[in-house]
């Protein structure tokens, strides 16, 4: 087998949610998730994971709508940042070079086929820990919160797609990320695609989106540290009238426990411990499942919630119809 190209991104750093419910949903993260505010500039609160060793996790924007804003990726090195740009702006789907912002240096923003916007960078800006949240382990990023769920660090990212394929094949030719598993329809397009950065099983994913929409989001998640505080996650979230869509259950693709709520904006948010599984093969072959196994429901045999093929952000019009007749069965 032909010698894999060296990884040139990173890790996923930082994402922007935009919601319609400012004050539910900075409660929703930073009280029963228990991040920390670190700053809040305009509309926007940034928000950070205890452990994570850059300034913040999530932009969480005010808006008239919700859904995905730039998503923030780290490059490896200055000259893995540069071999990105050349590629991105090869591709046609550059925007340019942006000013340092918060927590990170200058960056290259872009979009991927379907729109979605994103910026790649190097330079960067480690938290320093104050005296309300120093640790007393030198070997974290700052204090373990003790209440809520306690997320530890930003996991992965899955966008909703209007063609996978096109989407998928960037993030393999373009962005030079691995892939992992990835599941073929019967009329041979692909209808989701899971791709990997490091060891860790998976950094992003795309998903169909069945509305035929562009640019829409299906969830982000967090990271605790095992299955028990997502089982514990759960019962916050029933105390807090948060509401449950799925799970808490294993994944067959990839085997991540997951949780999966709806935050007061609306966006999808998952709970998972995806790094259970890590891929050491250095030539690991792509694994791939049919419509046949799909259907066929989750590692423990539960079928798939009707909601999560339909339910995406910024909301579509009659999104809640459309989410009910998924759940009645009808496809849109």
């Amino acid at each position: 087998m032909a010698q894999l190209e060296n990884f040139d991104l990173a890790h996923l750093s930082a994402v922007e949610l935009f919601t319609p419910k400012f004050e539910e949903s900075l409660w929703f993260f930073r009280d029963l998730l228990a991040m920390r505010e670190i700053a809040r500039i305009g509309d926007s609160a940034y928000l950070r994971c205890w452990d994570e060793y850059e300034a913040y996790s999530i932009k969480l924007t005010a808006s008239t709508t919700n859904g995905v804003g730039r998503t923030l990726y780290r490059a490896t090195s200055p000259e893995a940042l540069e071999r990105r740009v050349a590629a991105i702006e090869a591709s046609g789907f550059g925007h340019g070079w942006r000013d340092p912002e918060v927590g990170v240096g200058r960056s290259y923003e872009f979009e991927d086929p379907d729109g979605h916007l994103m910026s790649i960078y190097y330079d960067t800006e480690r938290y320093i820990a104050d005296d309300l949240d120093r640790p007393a382990l030198k070997n974290q990023a700052s204090a373990f919160p003790g209440r809520g769920v306690n997320v530890r660090r930003i996991d992965h990212i899955n966008y909703l797609t209007s063609d996978v394929n096109a989407s998928g094949a960037f993030w393999r030719d373009v962005m030079k990320t691995r892939e992992t598993e990835r599941v073929k329809l019967d009329n041979d397009d692909y209808g989701a695609w899971w791709f990997r950065f490091h060891q860790k099983s998976y950094d992003v994913v795309y998903s169909a989106d069945w509305t035929g929409n562009r640019g829409r989001f299906h969830h982000l998640a967090f990271a605790p540290d095992t299955r028990e505080d997502i089982l514990k996650a759960a019962d916050i979230f029933l105390e807090n009238g948060i509401f449950i869509e799925y799970g808490p259950y294993k994944h067959a693709i990839n085997q991540t426990f997951f949780l999966y709520v709806w935050e007061p904006g609306g966006n999808r948010i998952e709970l998972a411990n995806a790094g259970a599984r890590l891929v050491l093969d250095p030539d690991s072959p792509v694994v791939e499942w049919s419509e046949a196994e799909r259907a066929k429901g989750q590692a423990w045999g539960m079928k798939t919630v009707p909601t999560f093929h339909t339910h995406g952000t910024p909301y579509v019009e009659n999104q809640e119809q459309i989410d009910q007749d998924a759940i009645n069965g009808v496809r849109h």
